[in-house]
């Protein structure tokens, strides 16, 4: 056992006040004045201003504060059993002799963002909210858009110029909006004044640039897909990059990979539309080319046909038969046989007489001659050919 007395002049002193101030120097000069936290919210409580947390990794535990002037800044506000991630410096209040971490930022932990992300989305679906039968068509012309973003940004910057790229007669309202943090009522507001369409808008864009999965946290508020989900005209989301999936994403109308990409699915190309048109135009004067030619082929057909058989030609033509005719009936004409010397013998009655037997002694007959006839009477028959 050591003596107090025989060691008190070889060991320091010190009063309370002073140990803890030794200890205090000691933390101020051992410690990084700025370190990162990793751990998890056992108790959150707000008050005058000030978030007061206590912090553990599930063997140990210290004290944590956000001060109201820092608050403003502070873009996650942390719920009880919440993992995060704190940038602070150690804080010893000599008085007690107690240590907490003062917080400068807190952000979510991918664990928490992922487990939130679950429970929305678990509660979404079974609501059917998220649902791809229910996603809308994206206008082909648009006329006016409005594009939902933080103002000024890089992702910005980039679908402007896309627009105007892909179809410049779009007109662009640009409508500010905060796009991490714990902003999802302003979010709200800003949805639900566009929903009465004052703006003669077609679509609307929600975009923001990437970034860490923690930072896109603010759209996976179940308010905000909420608000999307009961719009009245498409909504395309271009959020993040091309692997991150927010609940904003599966209710609305399309998801795009990134907010250029949004541009991309929701306006037209320029030049594809021209060398549609080009196509379509090339198609037209090919099929009208065809058509008339066709038509000009008909018409001449036609026109031949009219040229054989025109009323003239017919006329002409019959004209020649007729004379054709006339002369056979001249050839032919009993009159010119008559004029030869030859008789037609027929009948009281009329019928001609071709054969002897078609007589007998005593009948009458008469003979046809060139000019006149004669009545006659069977004297006798001679059977006698020539």
């Amino acid at each position: 056992m050591t003596n107090l007395k025989s060691t008190k002049e070889s060991l320091p002193t010190y009063s309370v006040n002073e140990l803890n101030k030794s200890i205090g120097l000691l933390l101020s000069r051992g410690f990084a004045p700025k370190f990162i936290l990793k751990a998890t919210v056992s108790k959150s409580q707000l008050k005058k201003g000030h978030l007061w947390l206590t912090l553990t990794d599930g063997k140990s535990s210290v004290d944590g504060v956000v001060w109201s002037s820092t608050m403003k800044s502070i873009k996650f506000l942390p719920q009880q059993d919440d993992g995060v991630e704190l940038v602070g410096k150690l804080n010893f209040w000599e008085s007690q002799a107690r240590i907490s971490v003062q917080v400068f930022d807190i952000r979510a932990s991918i664990s928490t963002v992922l487990k939130k992300f679950e429970i929305v989305k678990l509660k979404l679906l079974k609501e059917g909210l998220i649902d791809d039968s229910l996603r809308r068509k994206l206008p082909k012309y648009p006329k006016s858009i409005g594009i939902l973003t933080s103002i000024p940004s890089s992702a910005l910057a980039d679908m402007l110029r896309t627009a105007k790229e892909r179809w410049p007669l779009t007109k662009i309202h640009i409508i500010p909006i905060p796009v991490q943090g714990n902003n999802e009522n302003k979010v709200k507001v800003i949805l639900r004044k566009l929903k009465k369409n004052n703006l003669g808008l077609n679509a609307i864009v929600i975009a923001r640039g990437g970034g860490s999965r923690e930072d896109l946290m603010l759209f996976d508020s179940e308010i905000i897909a909420r608000e999307i989900a009961s719009f009245p005209f498409p909504i395309i989301t271009g959020i993040g990059h091309e692997d991150d999936l927010t609940i904003a994403d599966l209710v609305s109308d399309h998801r795009s990979a990134t907010p250029t990409a949004a541009i991309v699915d929701l306006l037209p190309s320029r030049d594809f539309e021209k060398s549609n048109i080009l196509q379509i135009k090339k198609m037209l004067q090919d099929y009208f080319k065809f058509f008339f030619q066709n038509k000009k082929n008909f018409l001449f057909t036609k026109k031949s046909f009219f040229q054989l058989h025109s009323p003239q030609l017919l006329i002409k033509a019959k004209k020649t038969q007729i004379n054709h005719y006339k002369q056979l009936l001249k050839v032919l004409s009993p009159k010119r046989l008559l004029n030869r010397g030859f008789a037609l013998i027929s009948d009281e009655k009329g019928n001609s007489i071709y054969s002897v037997k078609s007589v007998k002694e005593k009948d009458k007959f008469l003979v046809q001659l060139s000019d006149g006839k004669i009545t006659a009477e069977v004297d006798s028959i001679n059977h006698a050919k020539i």
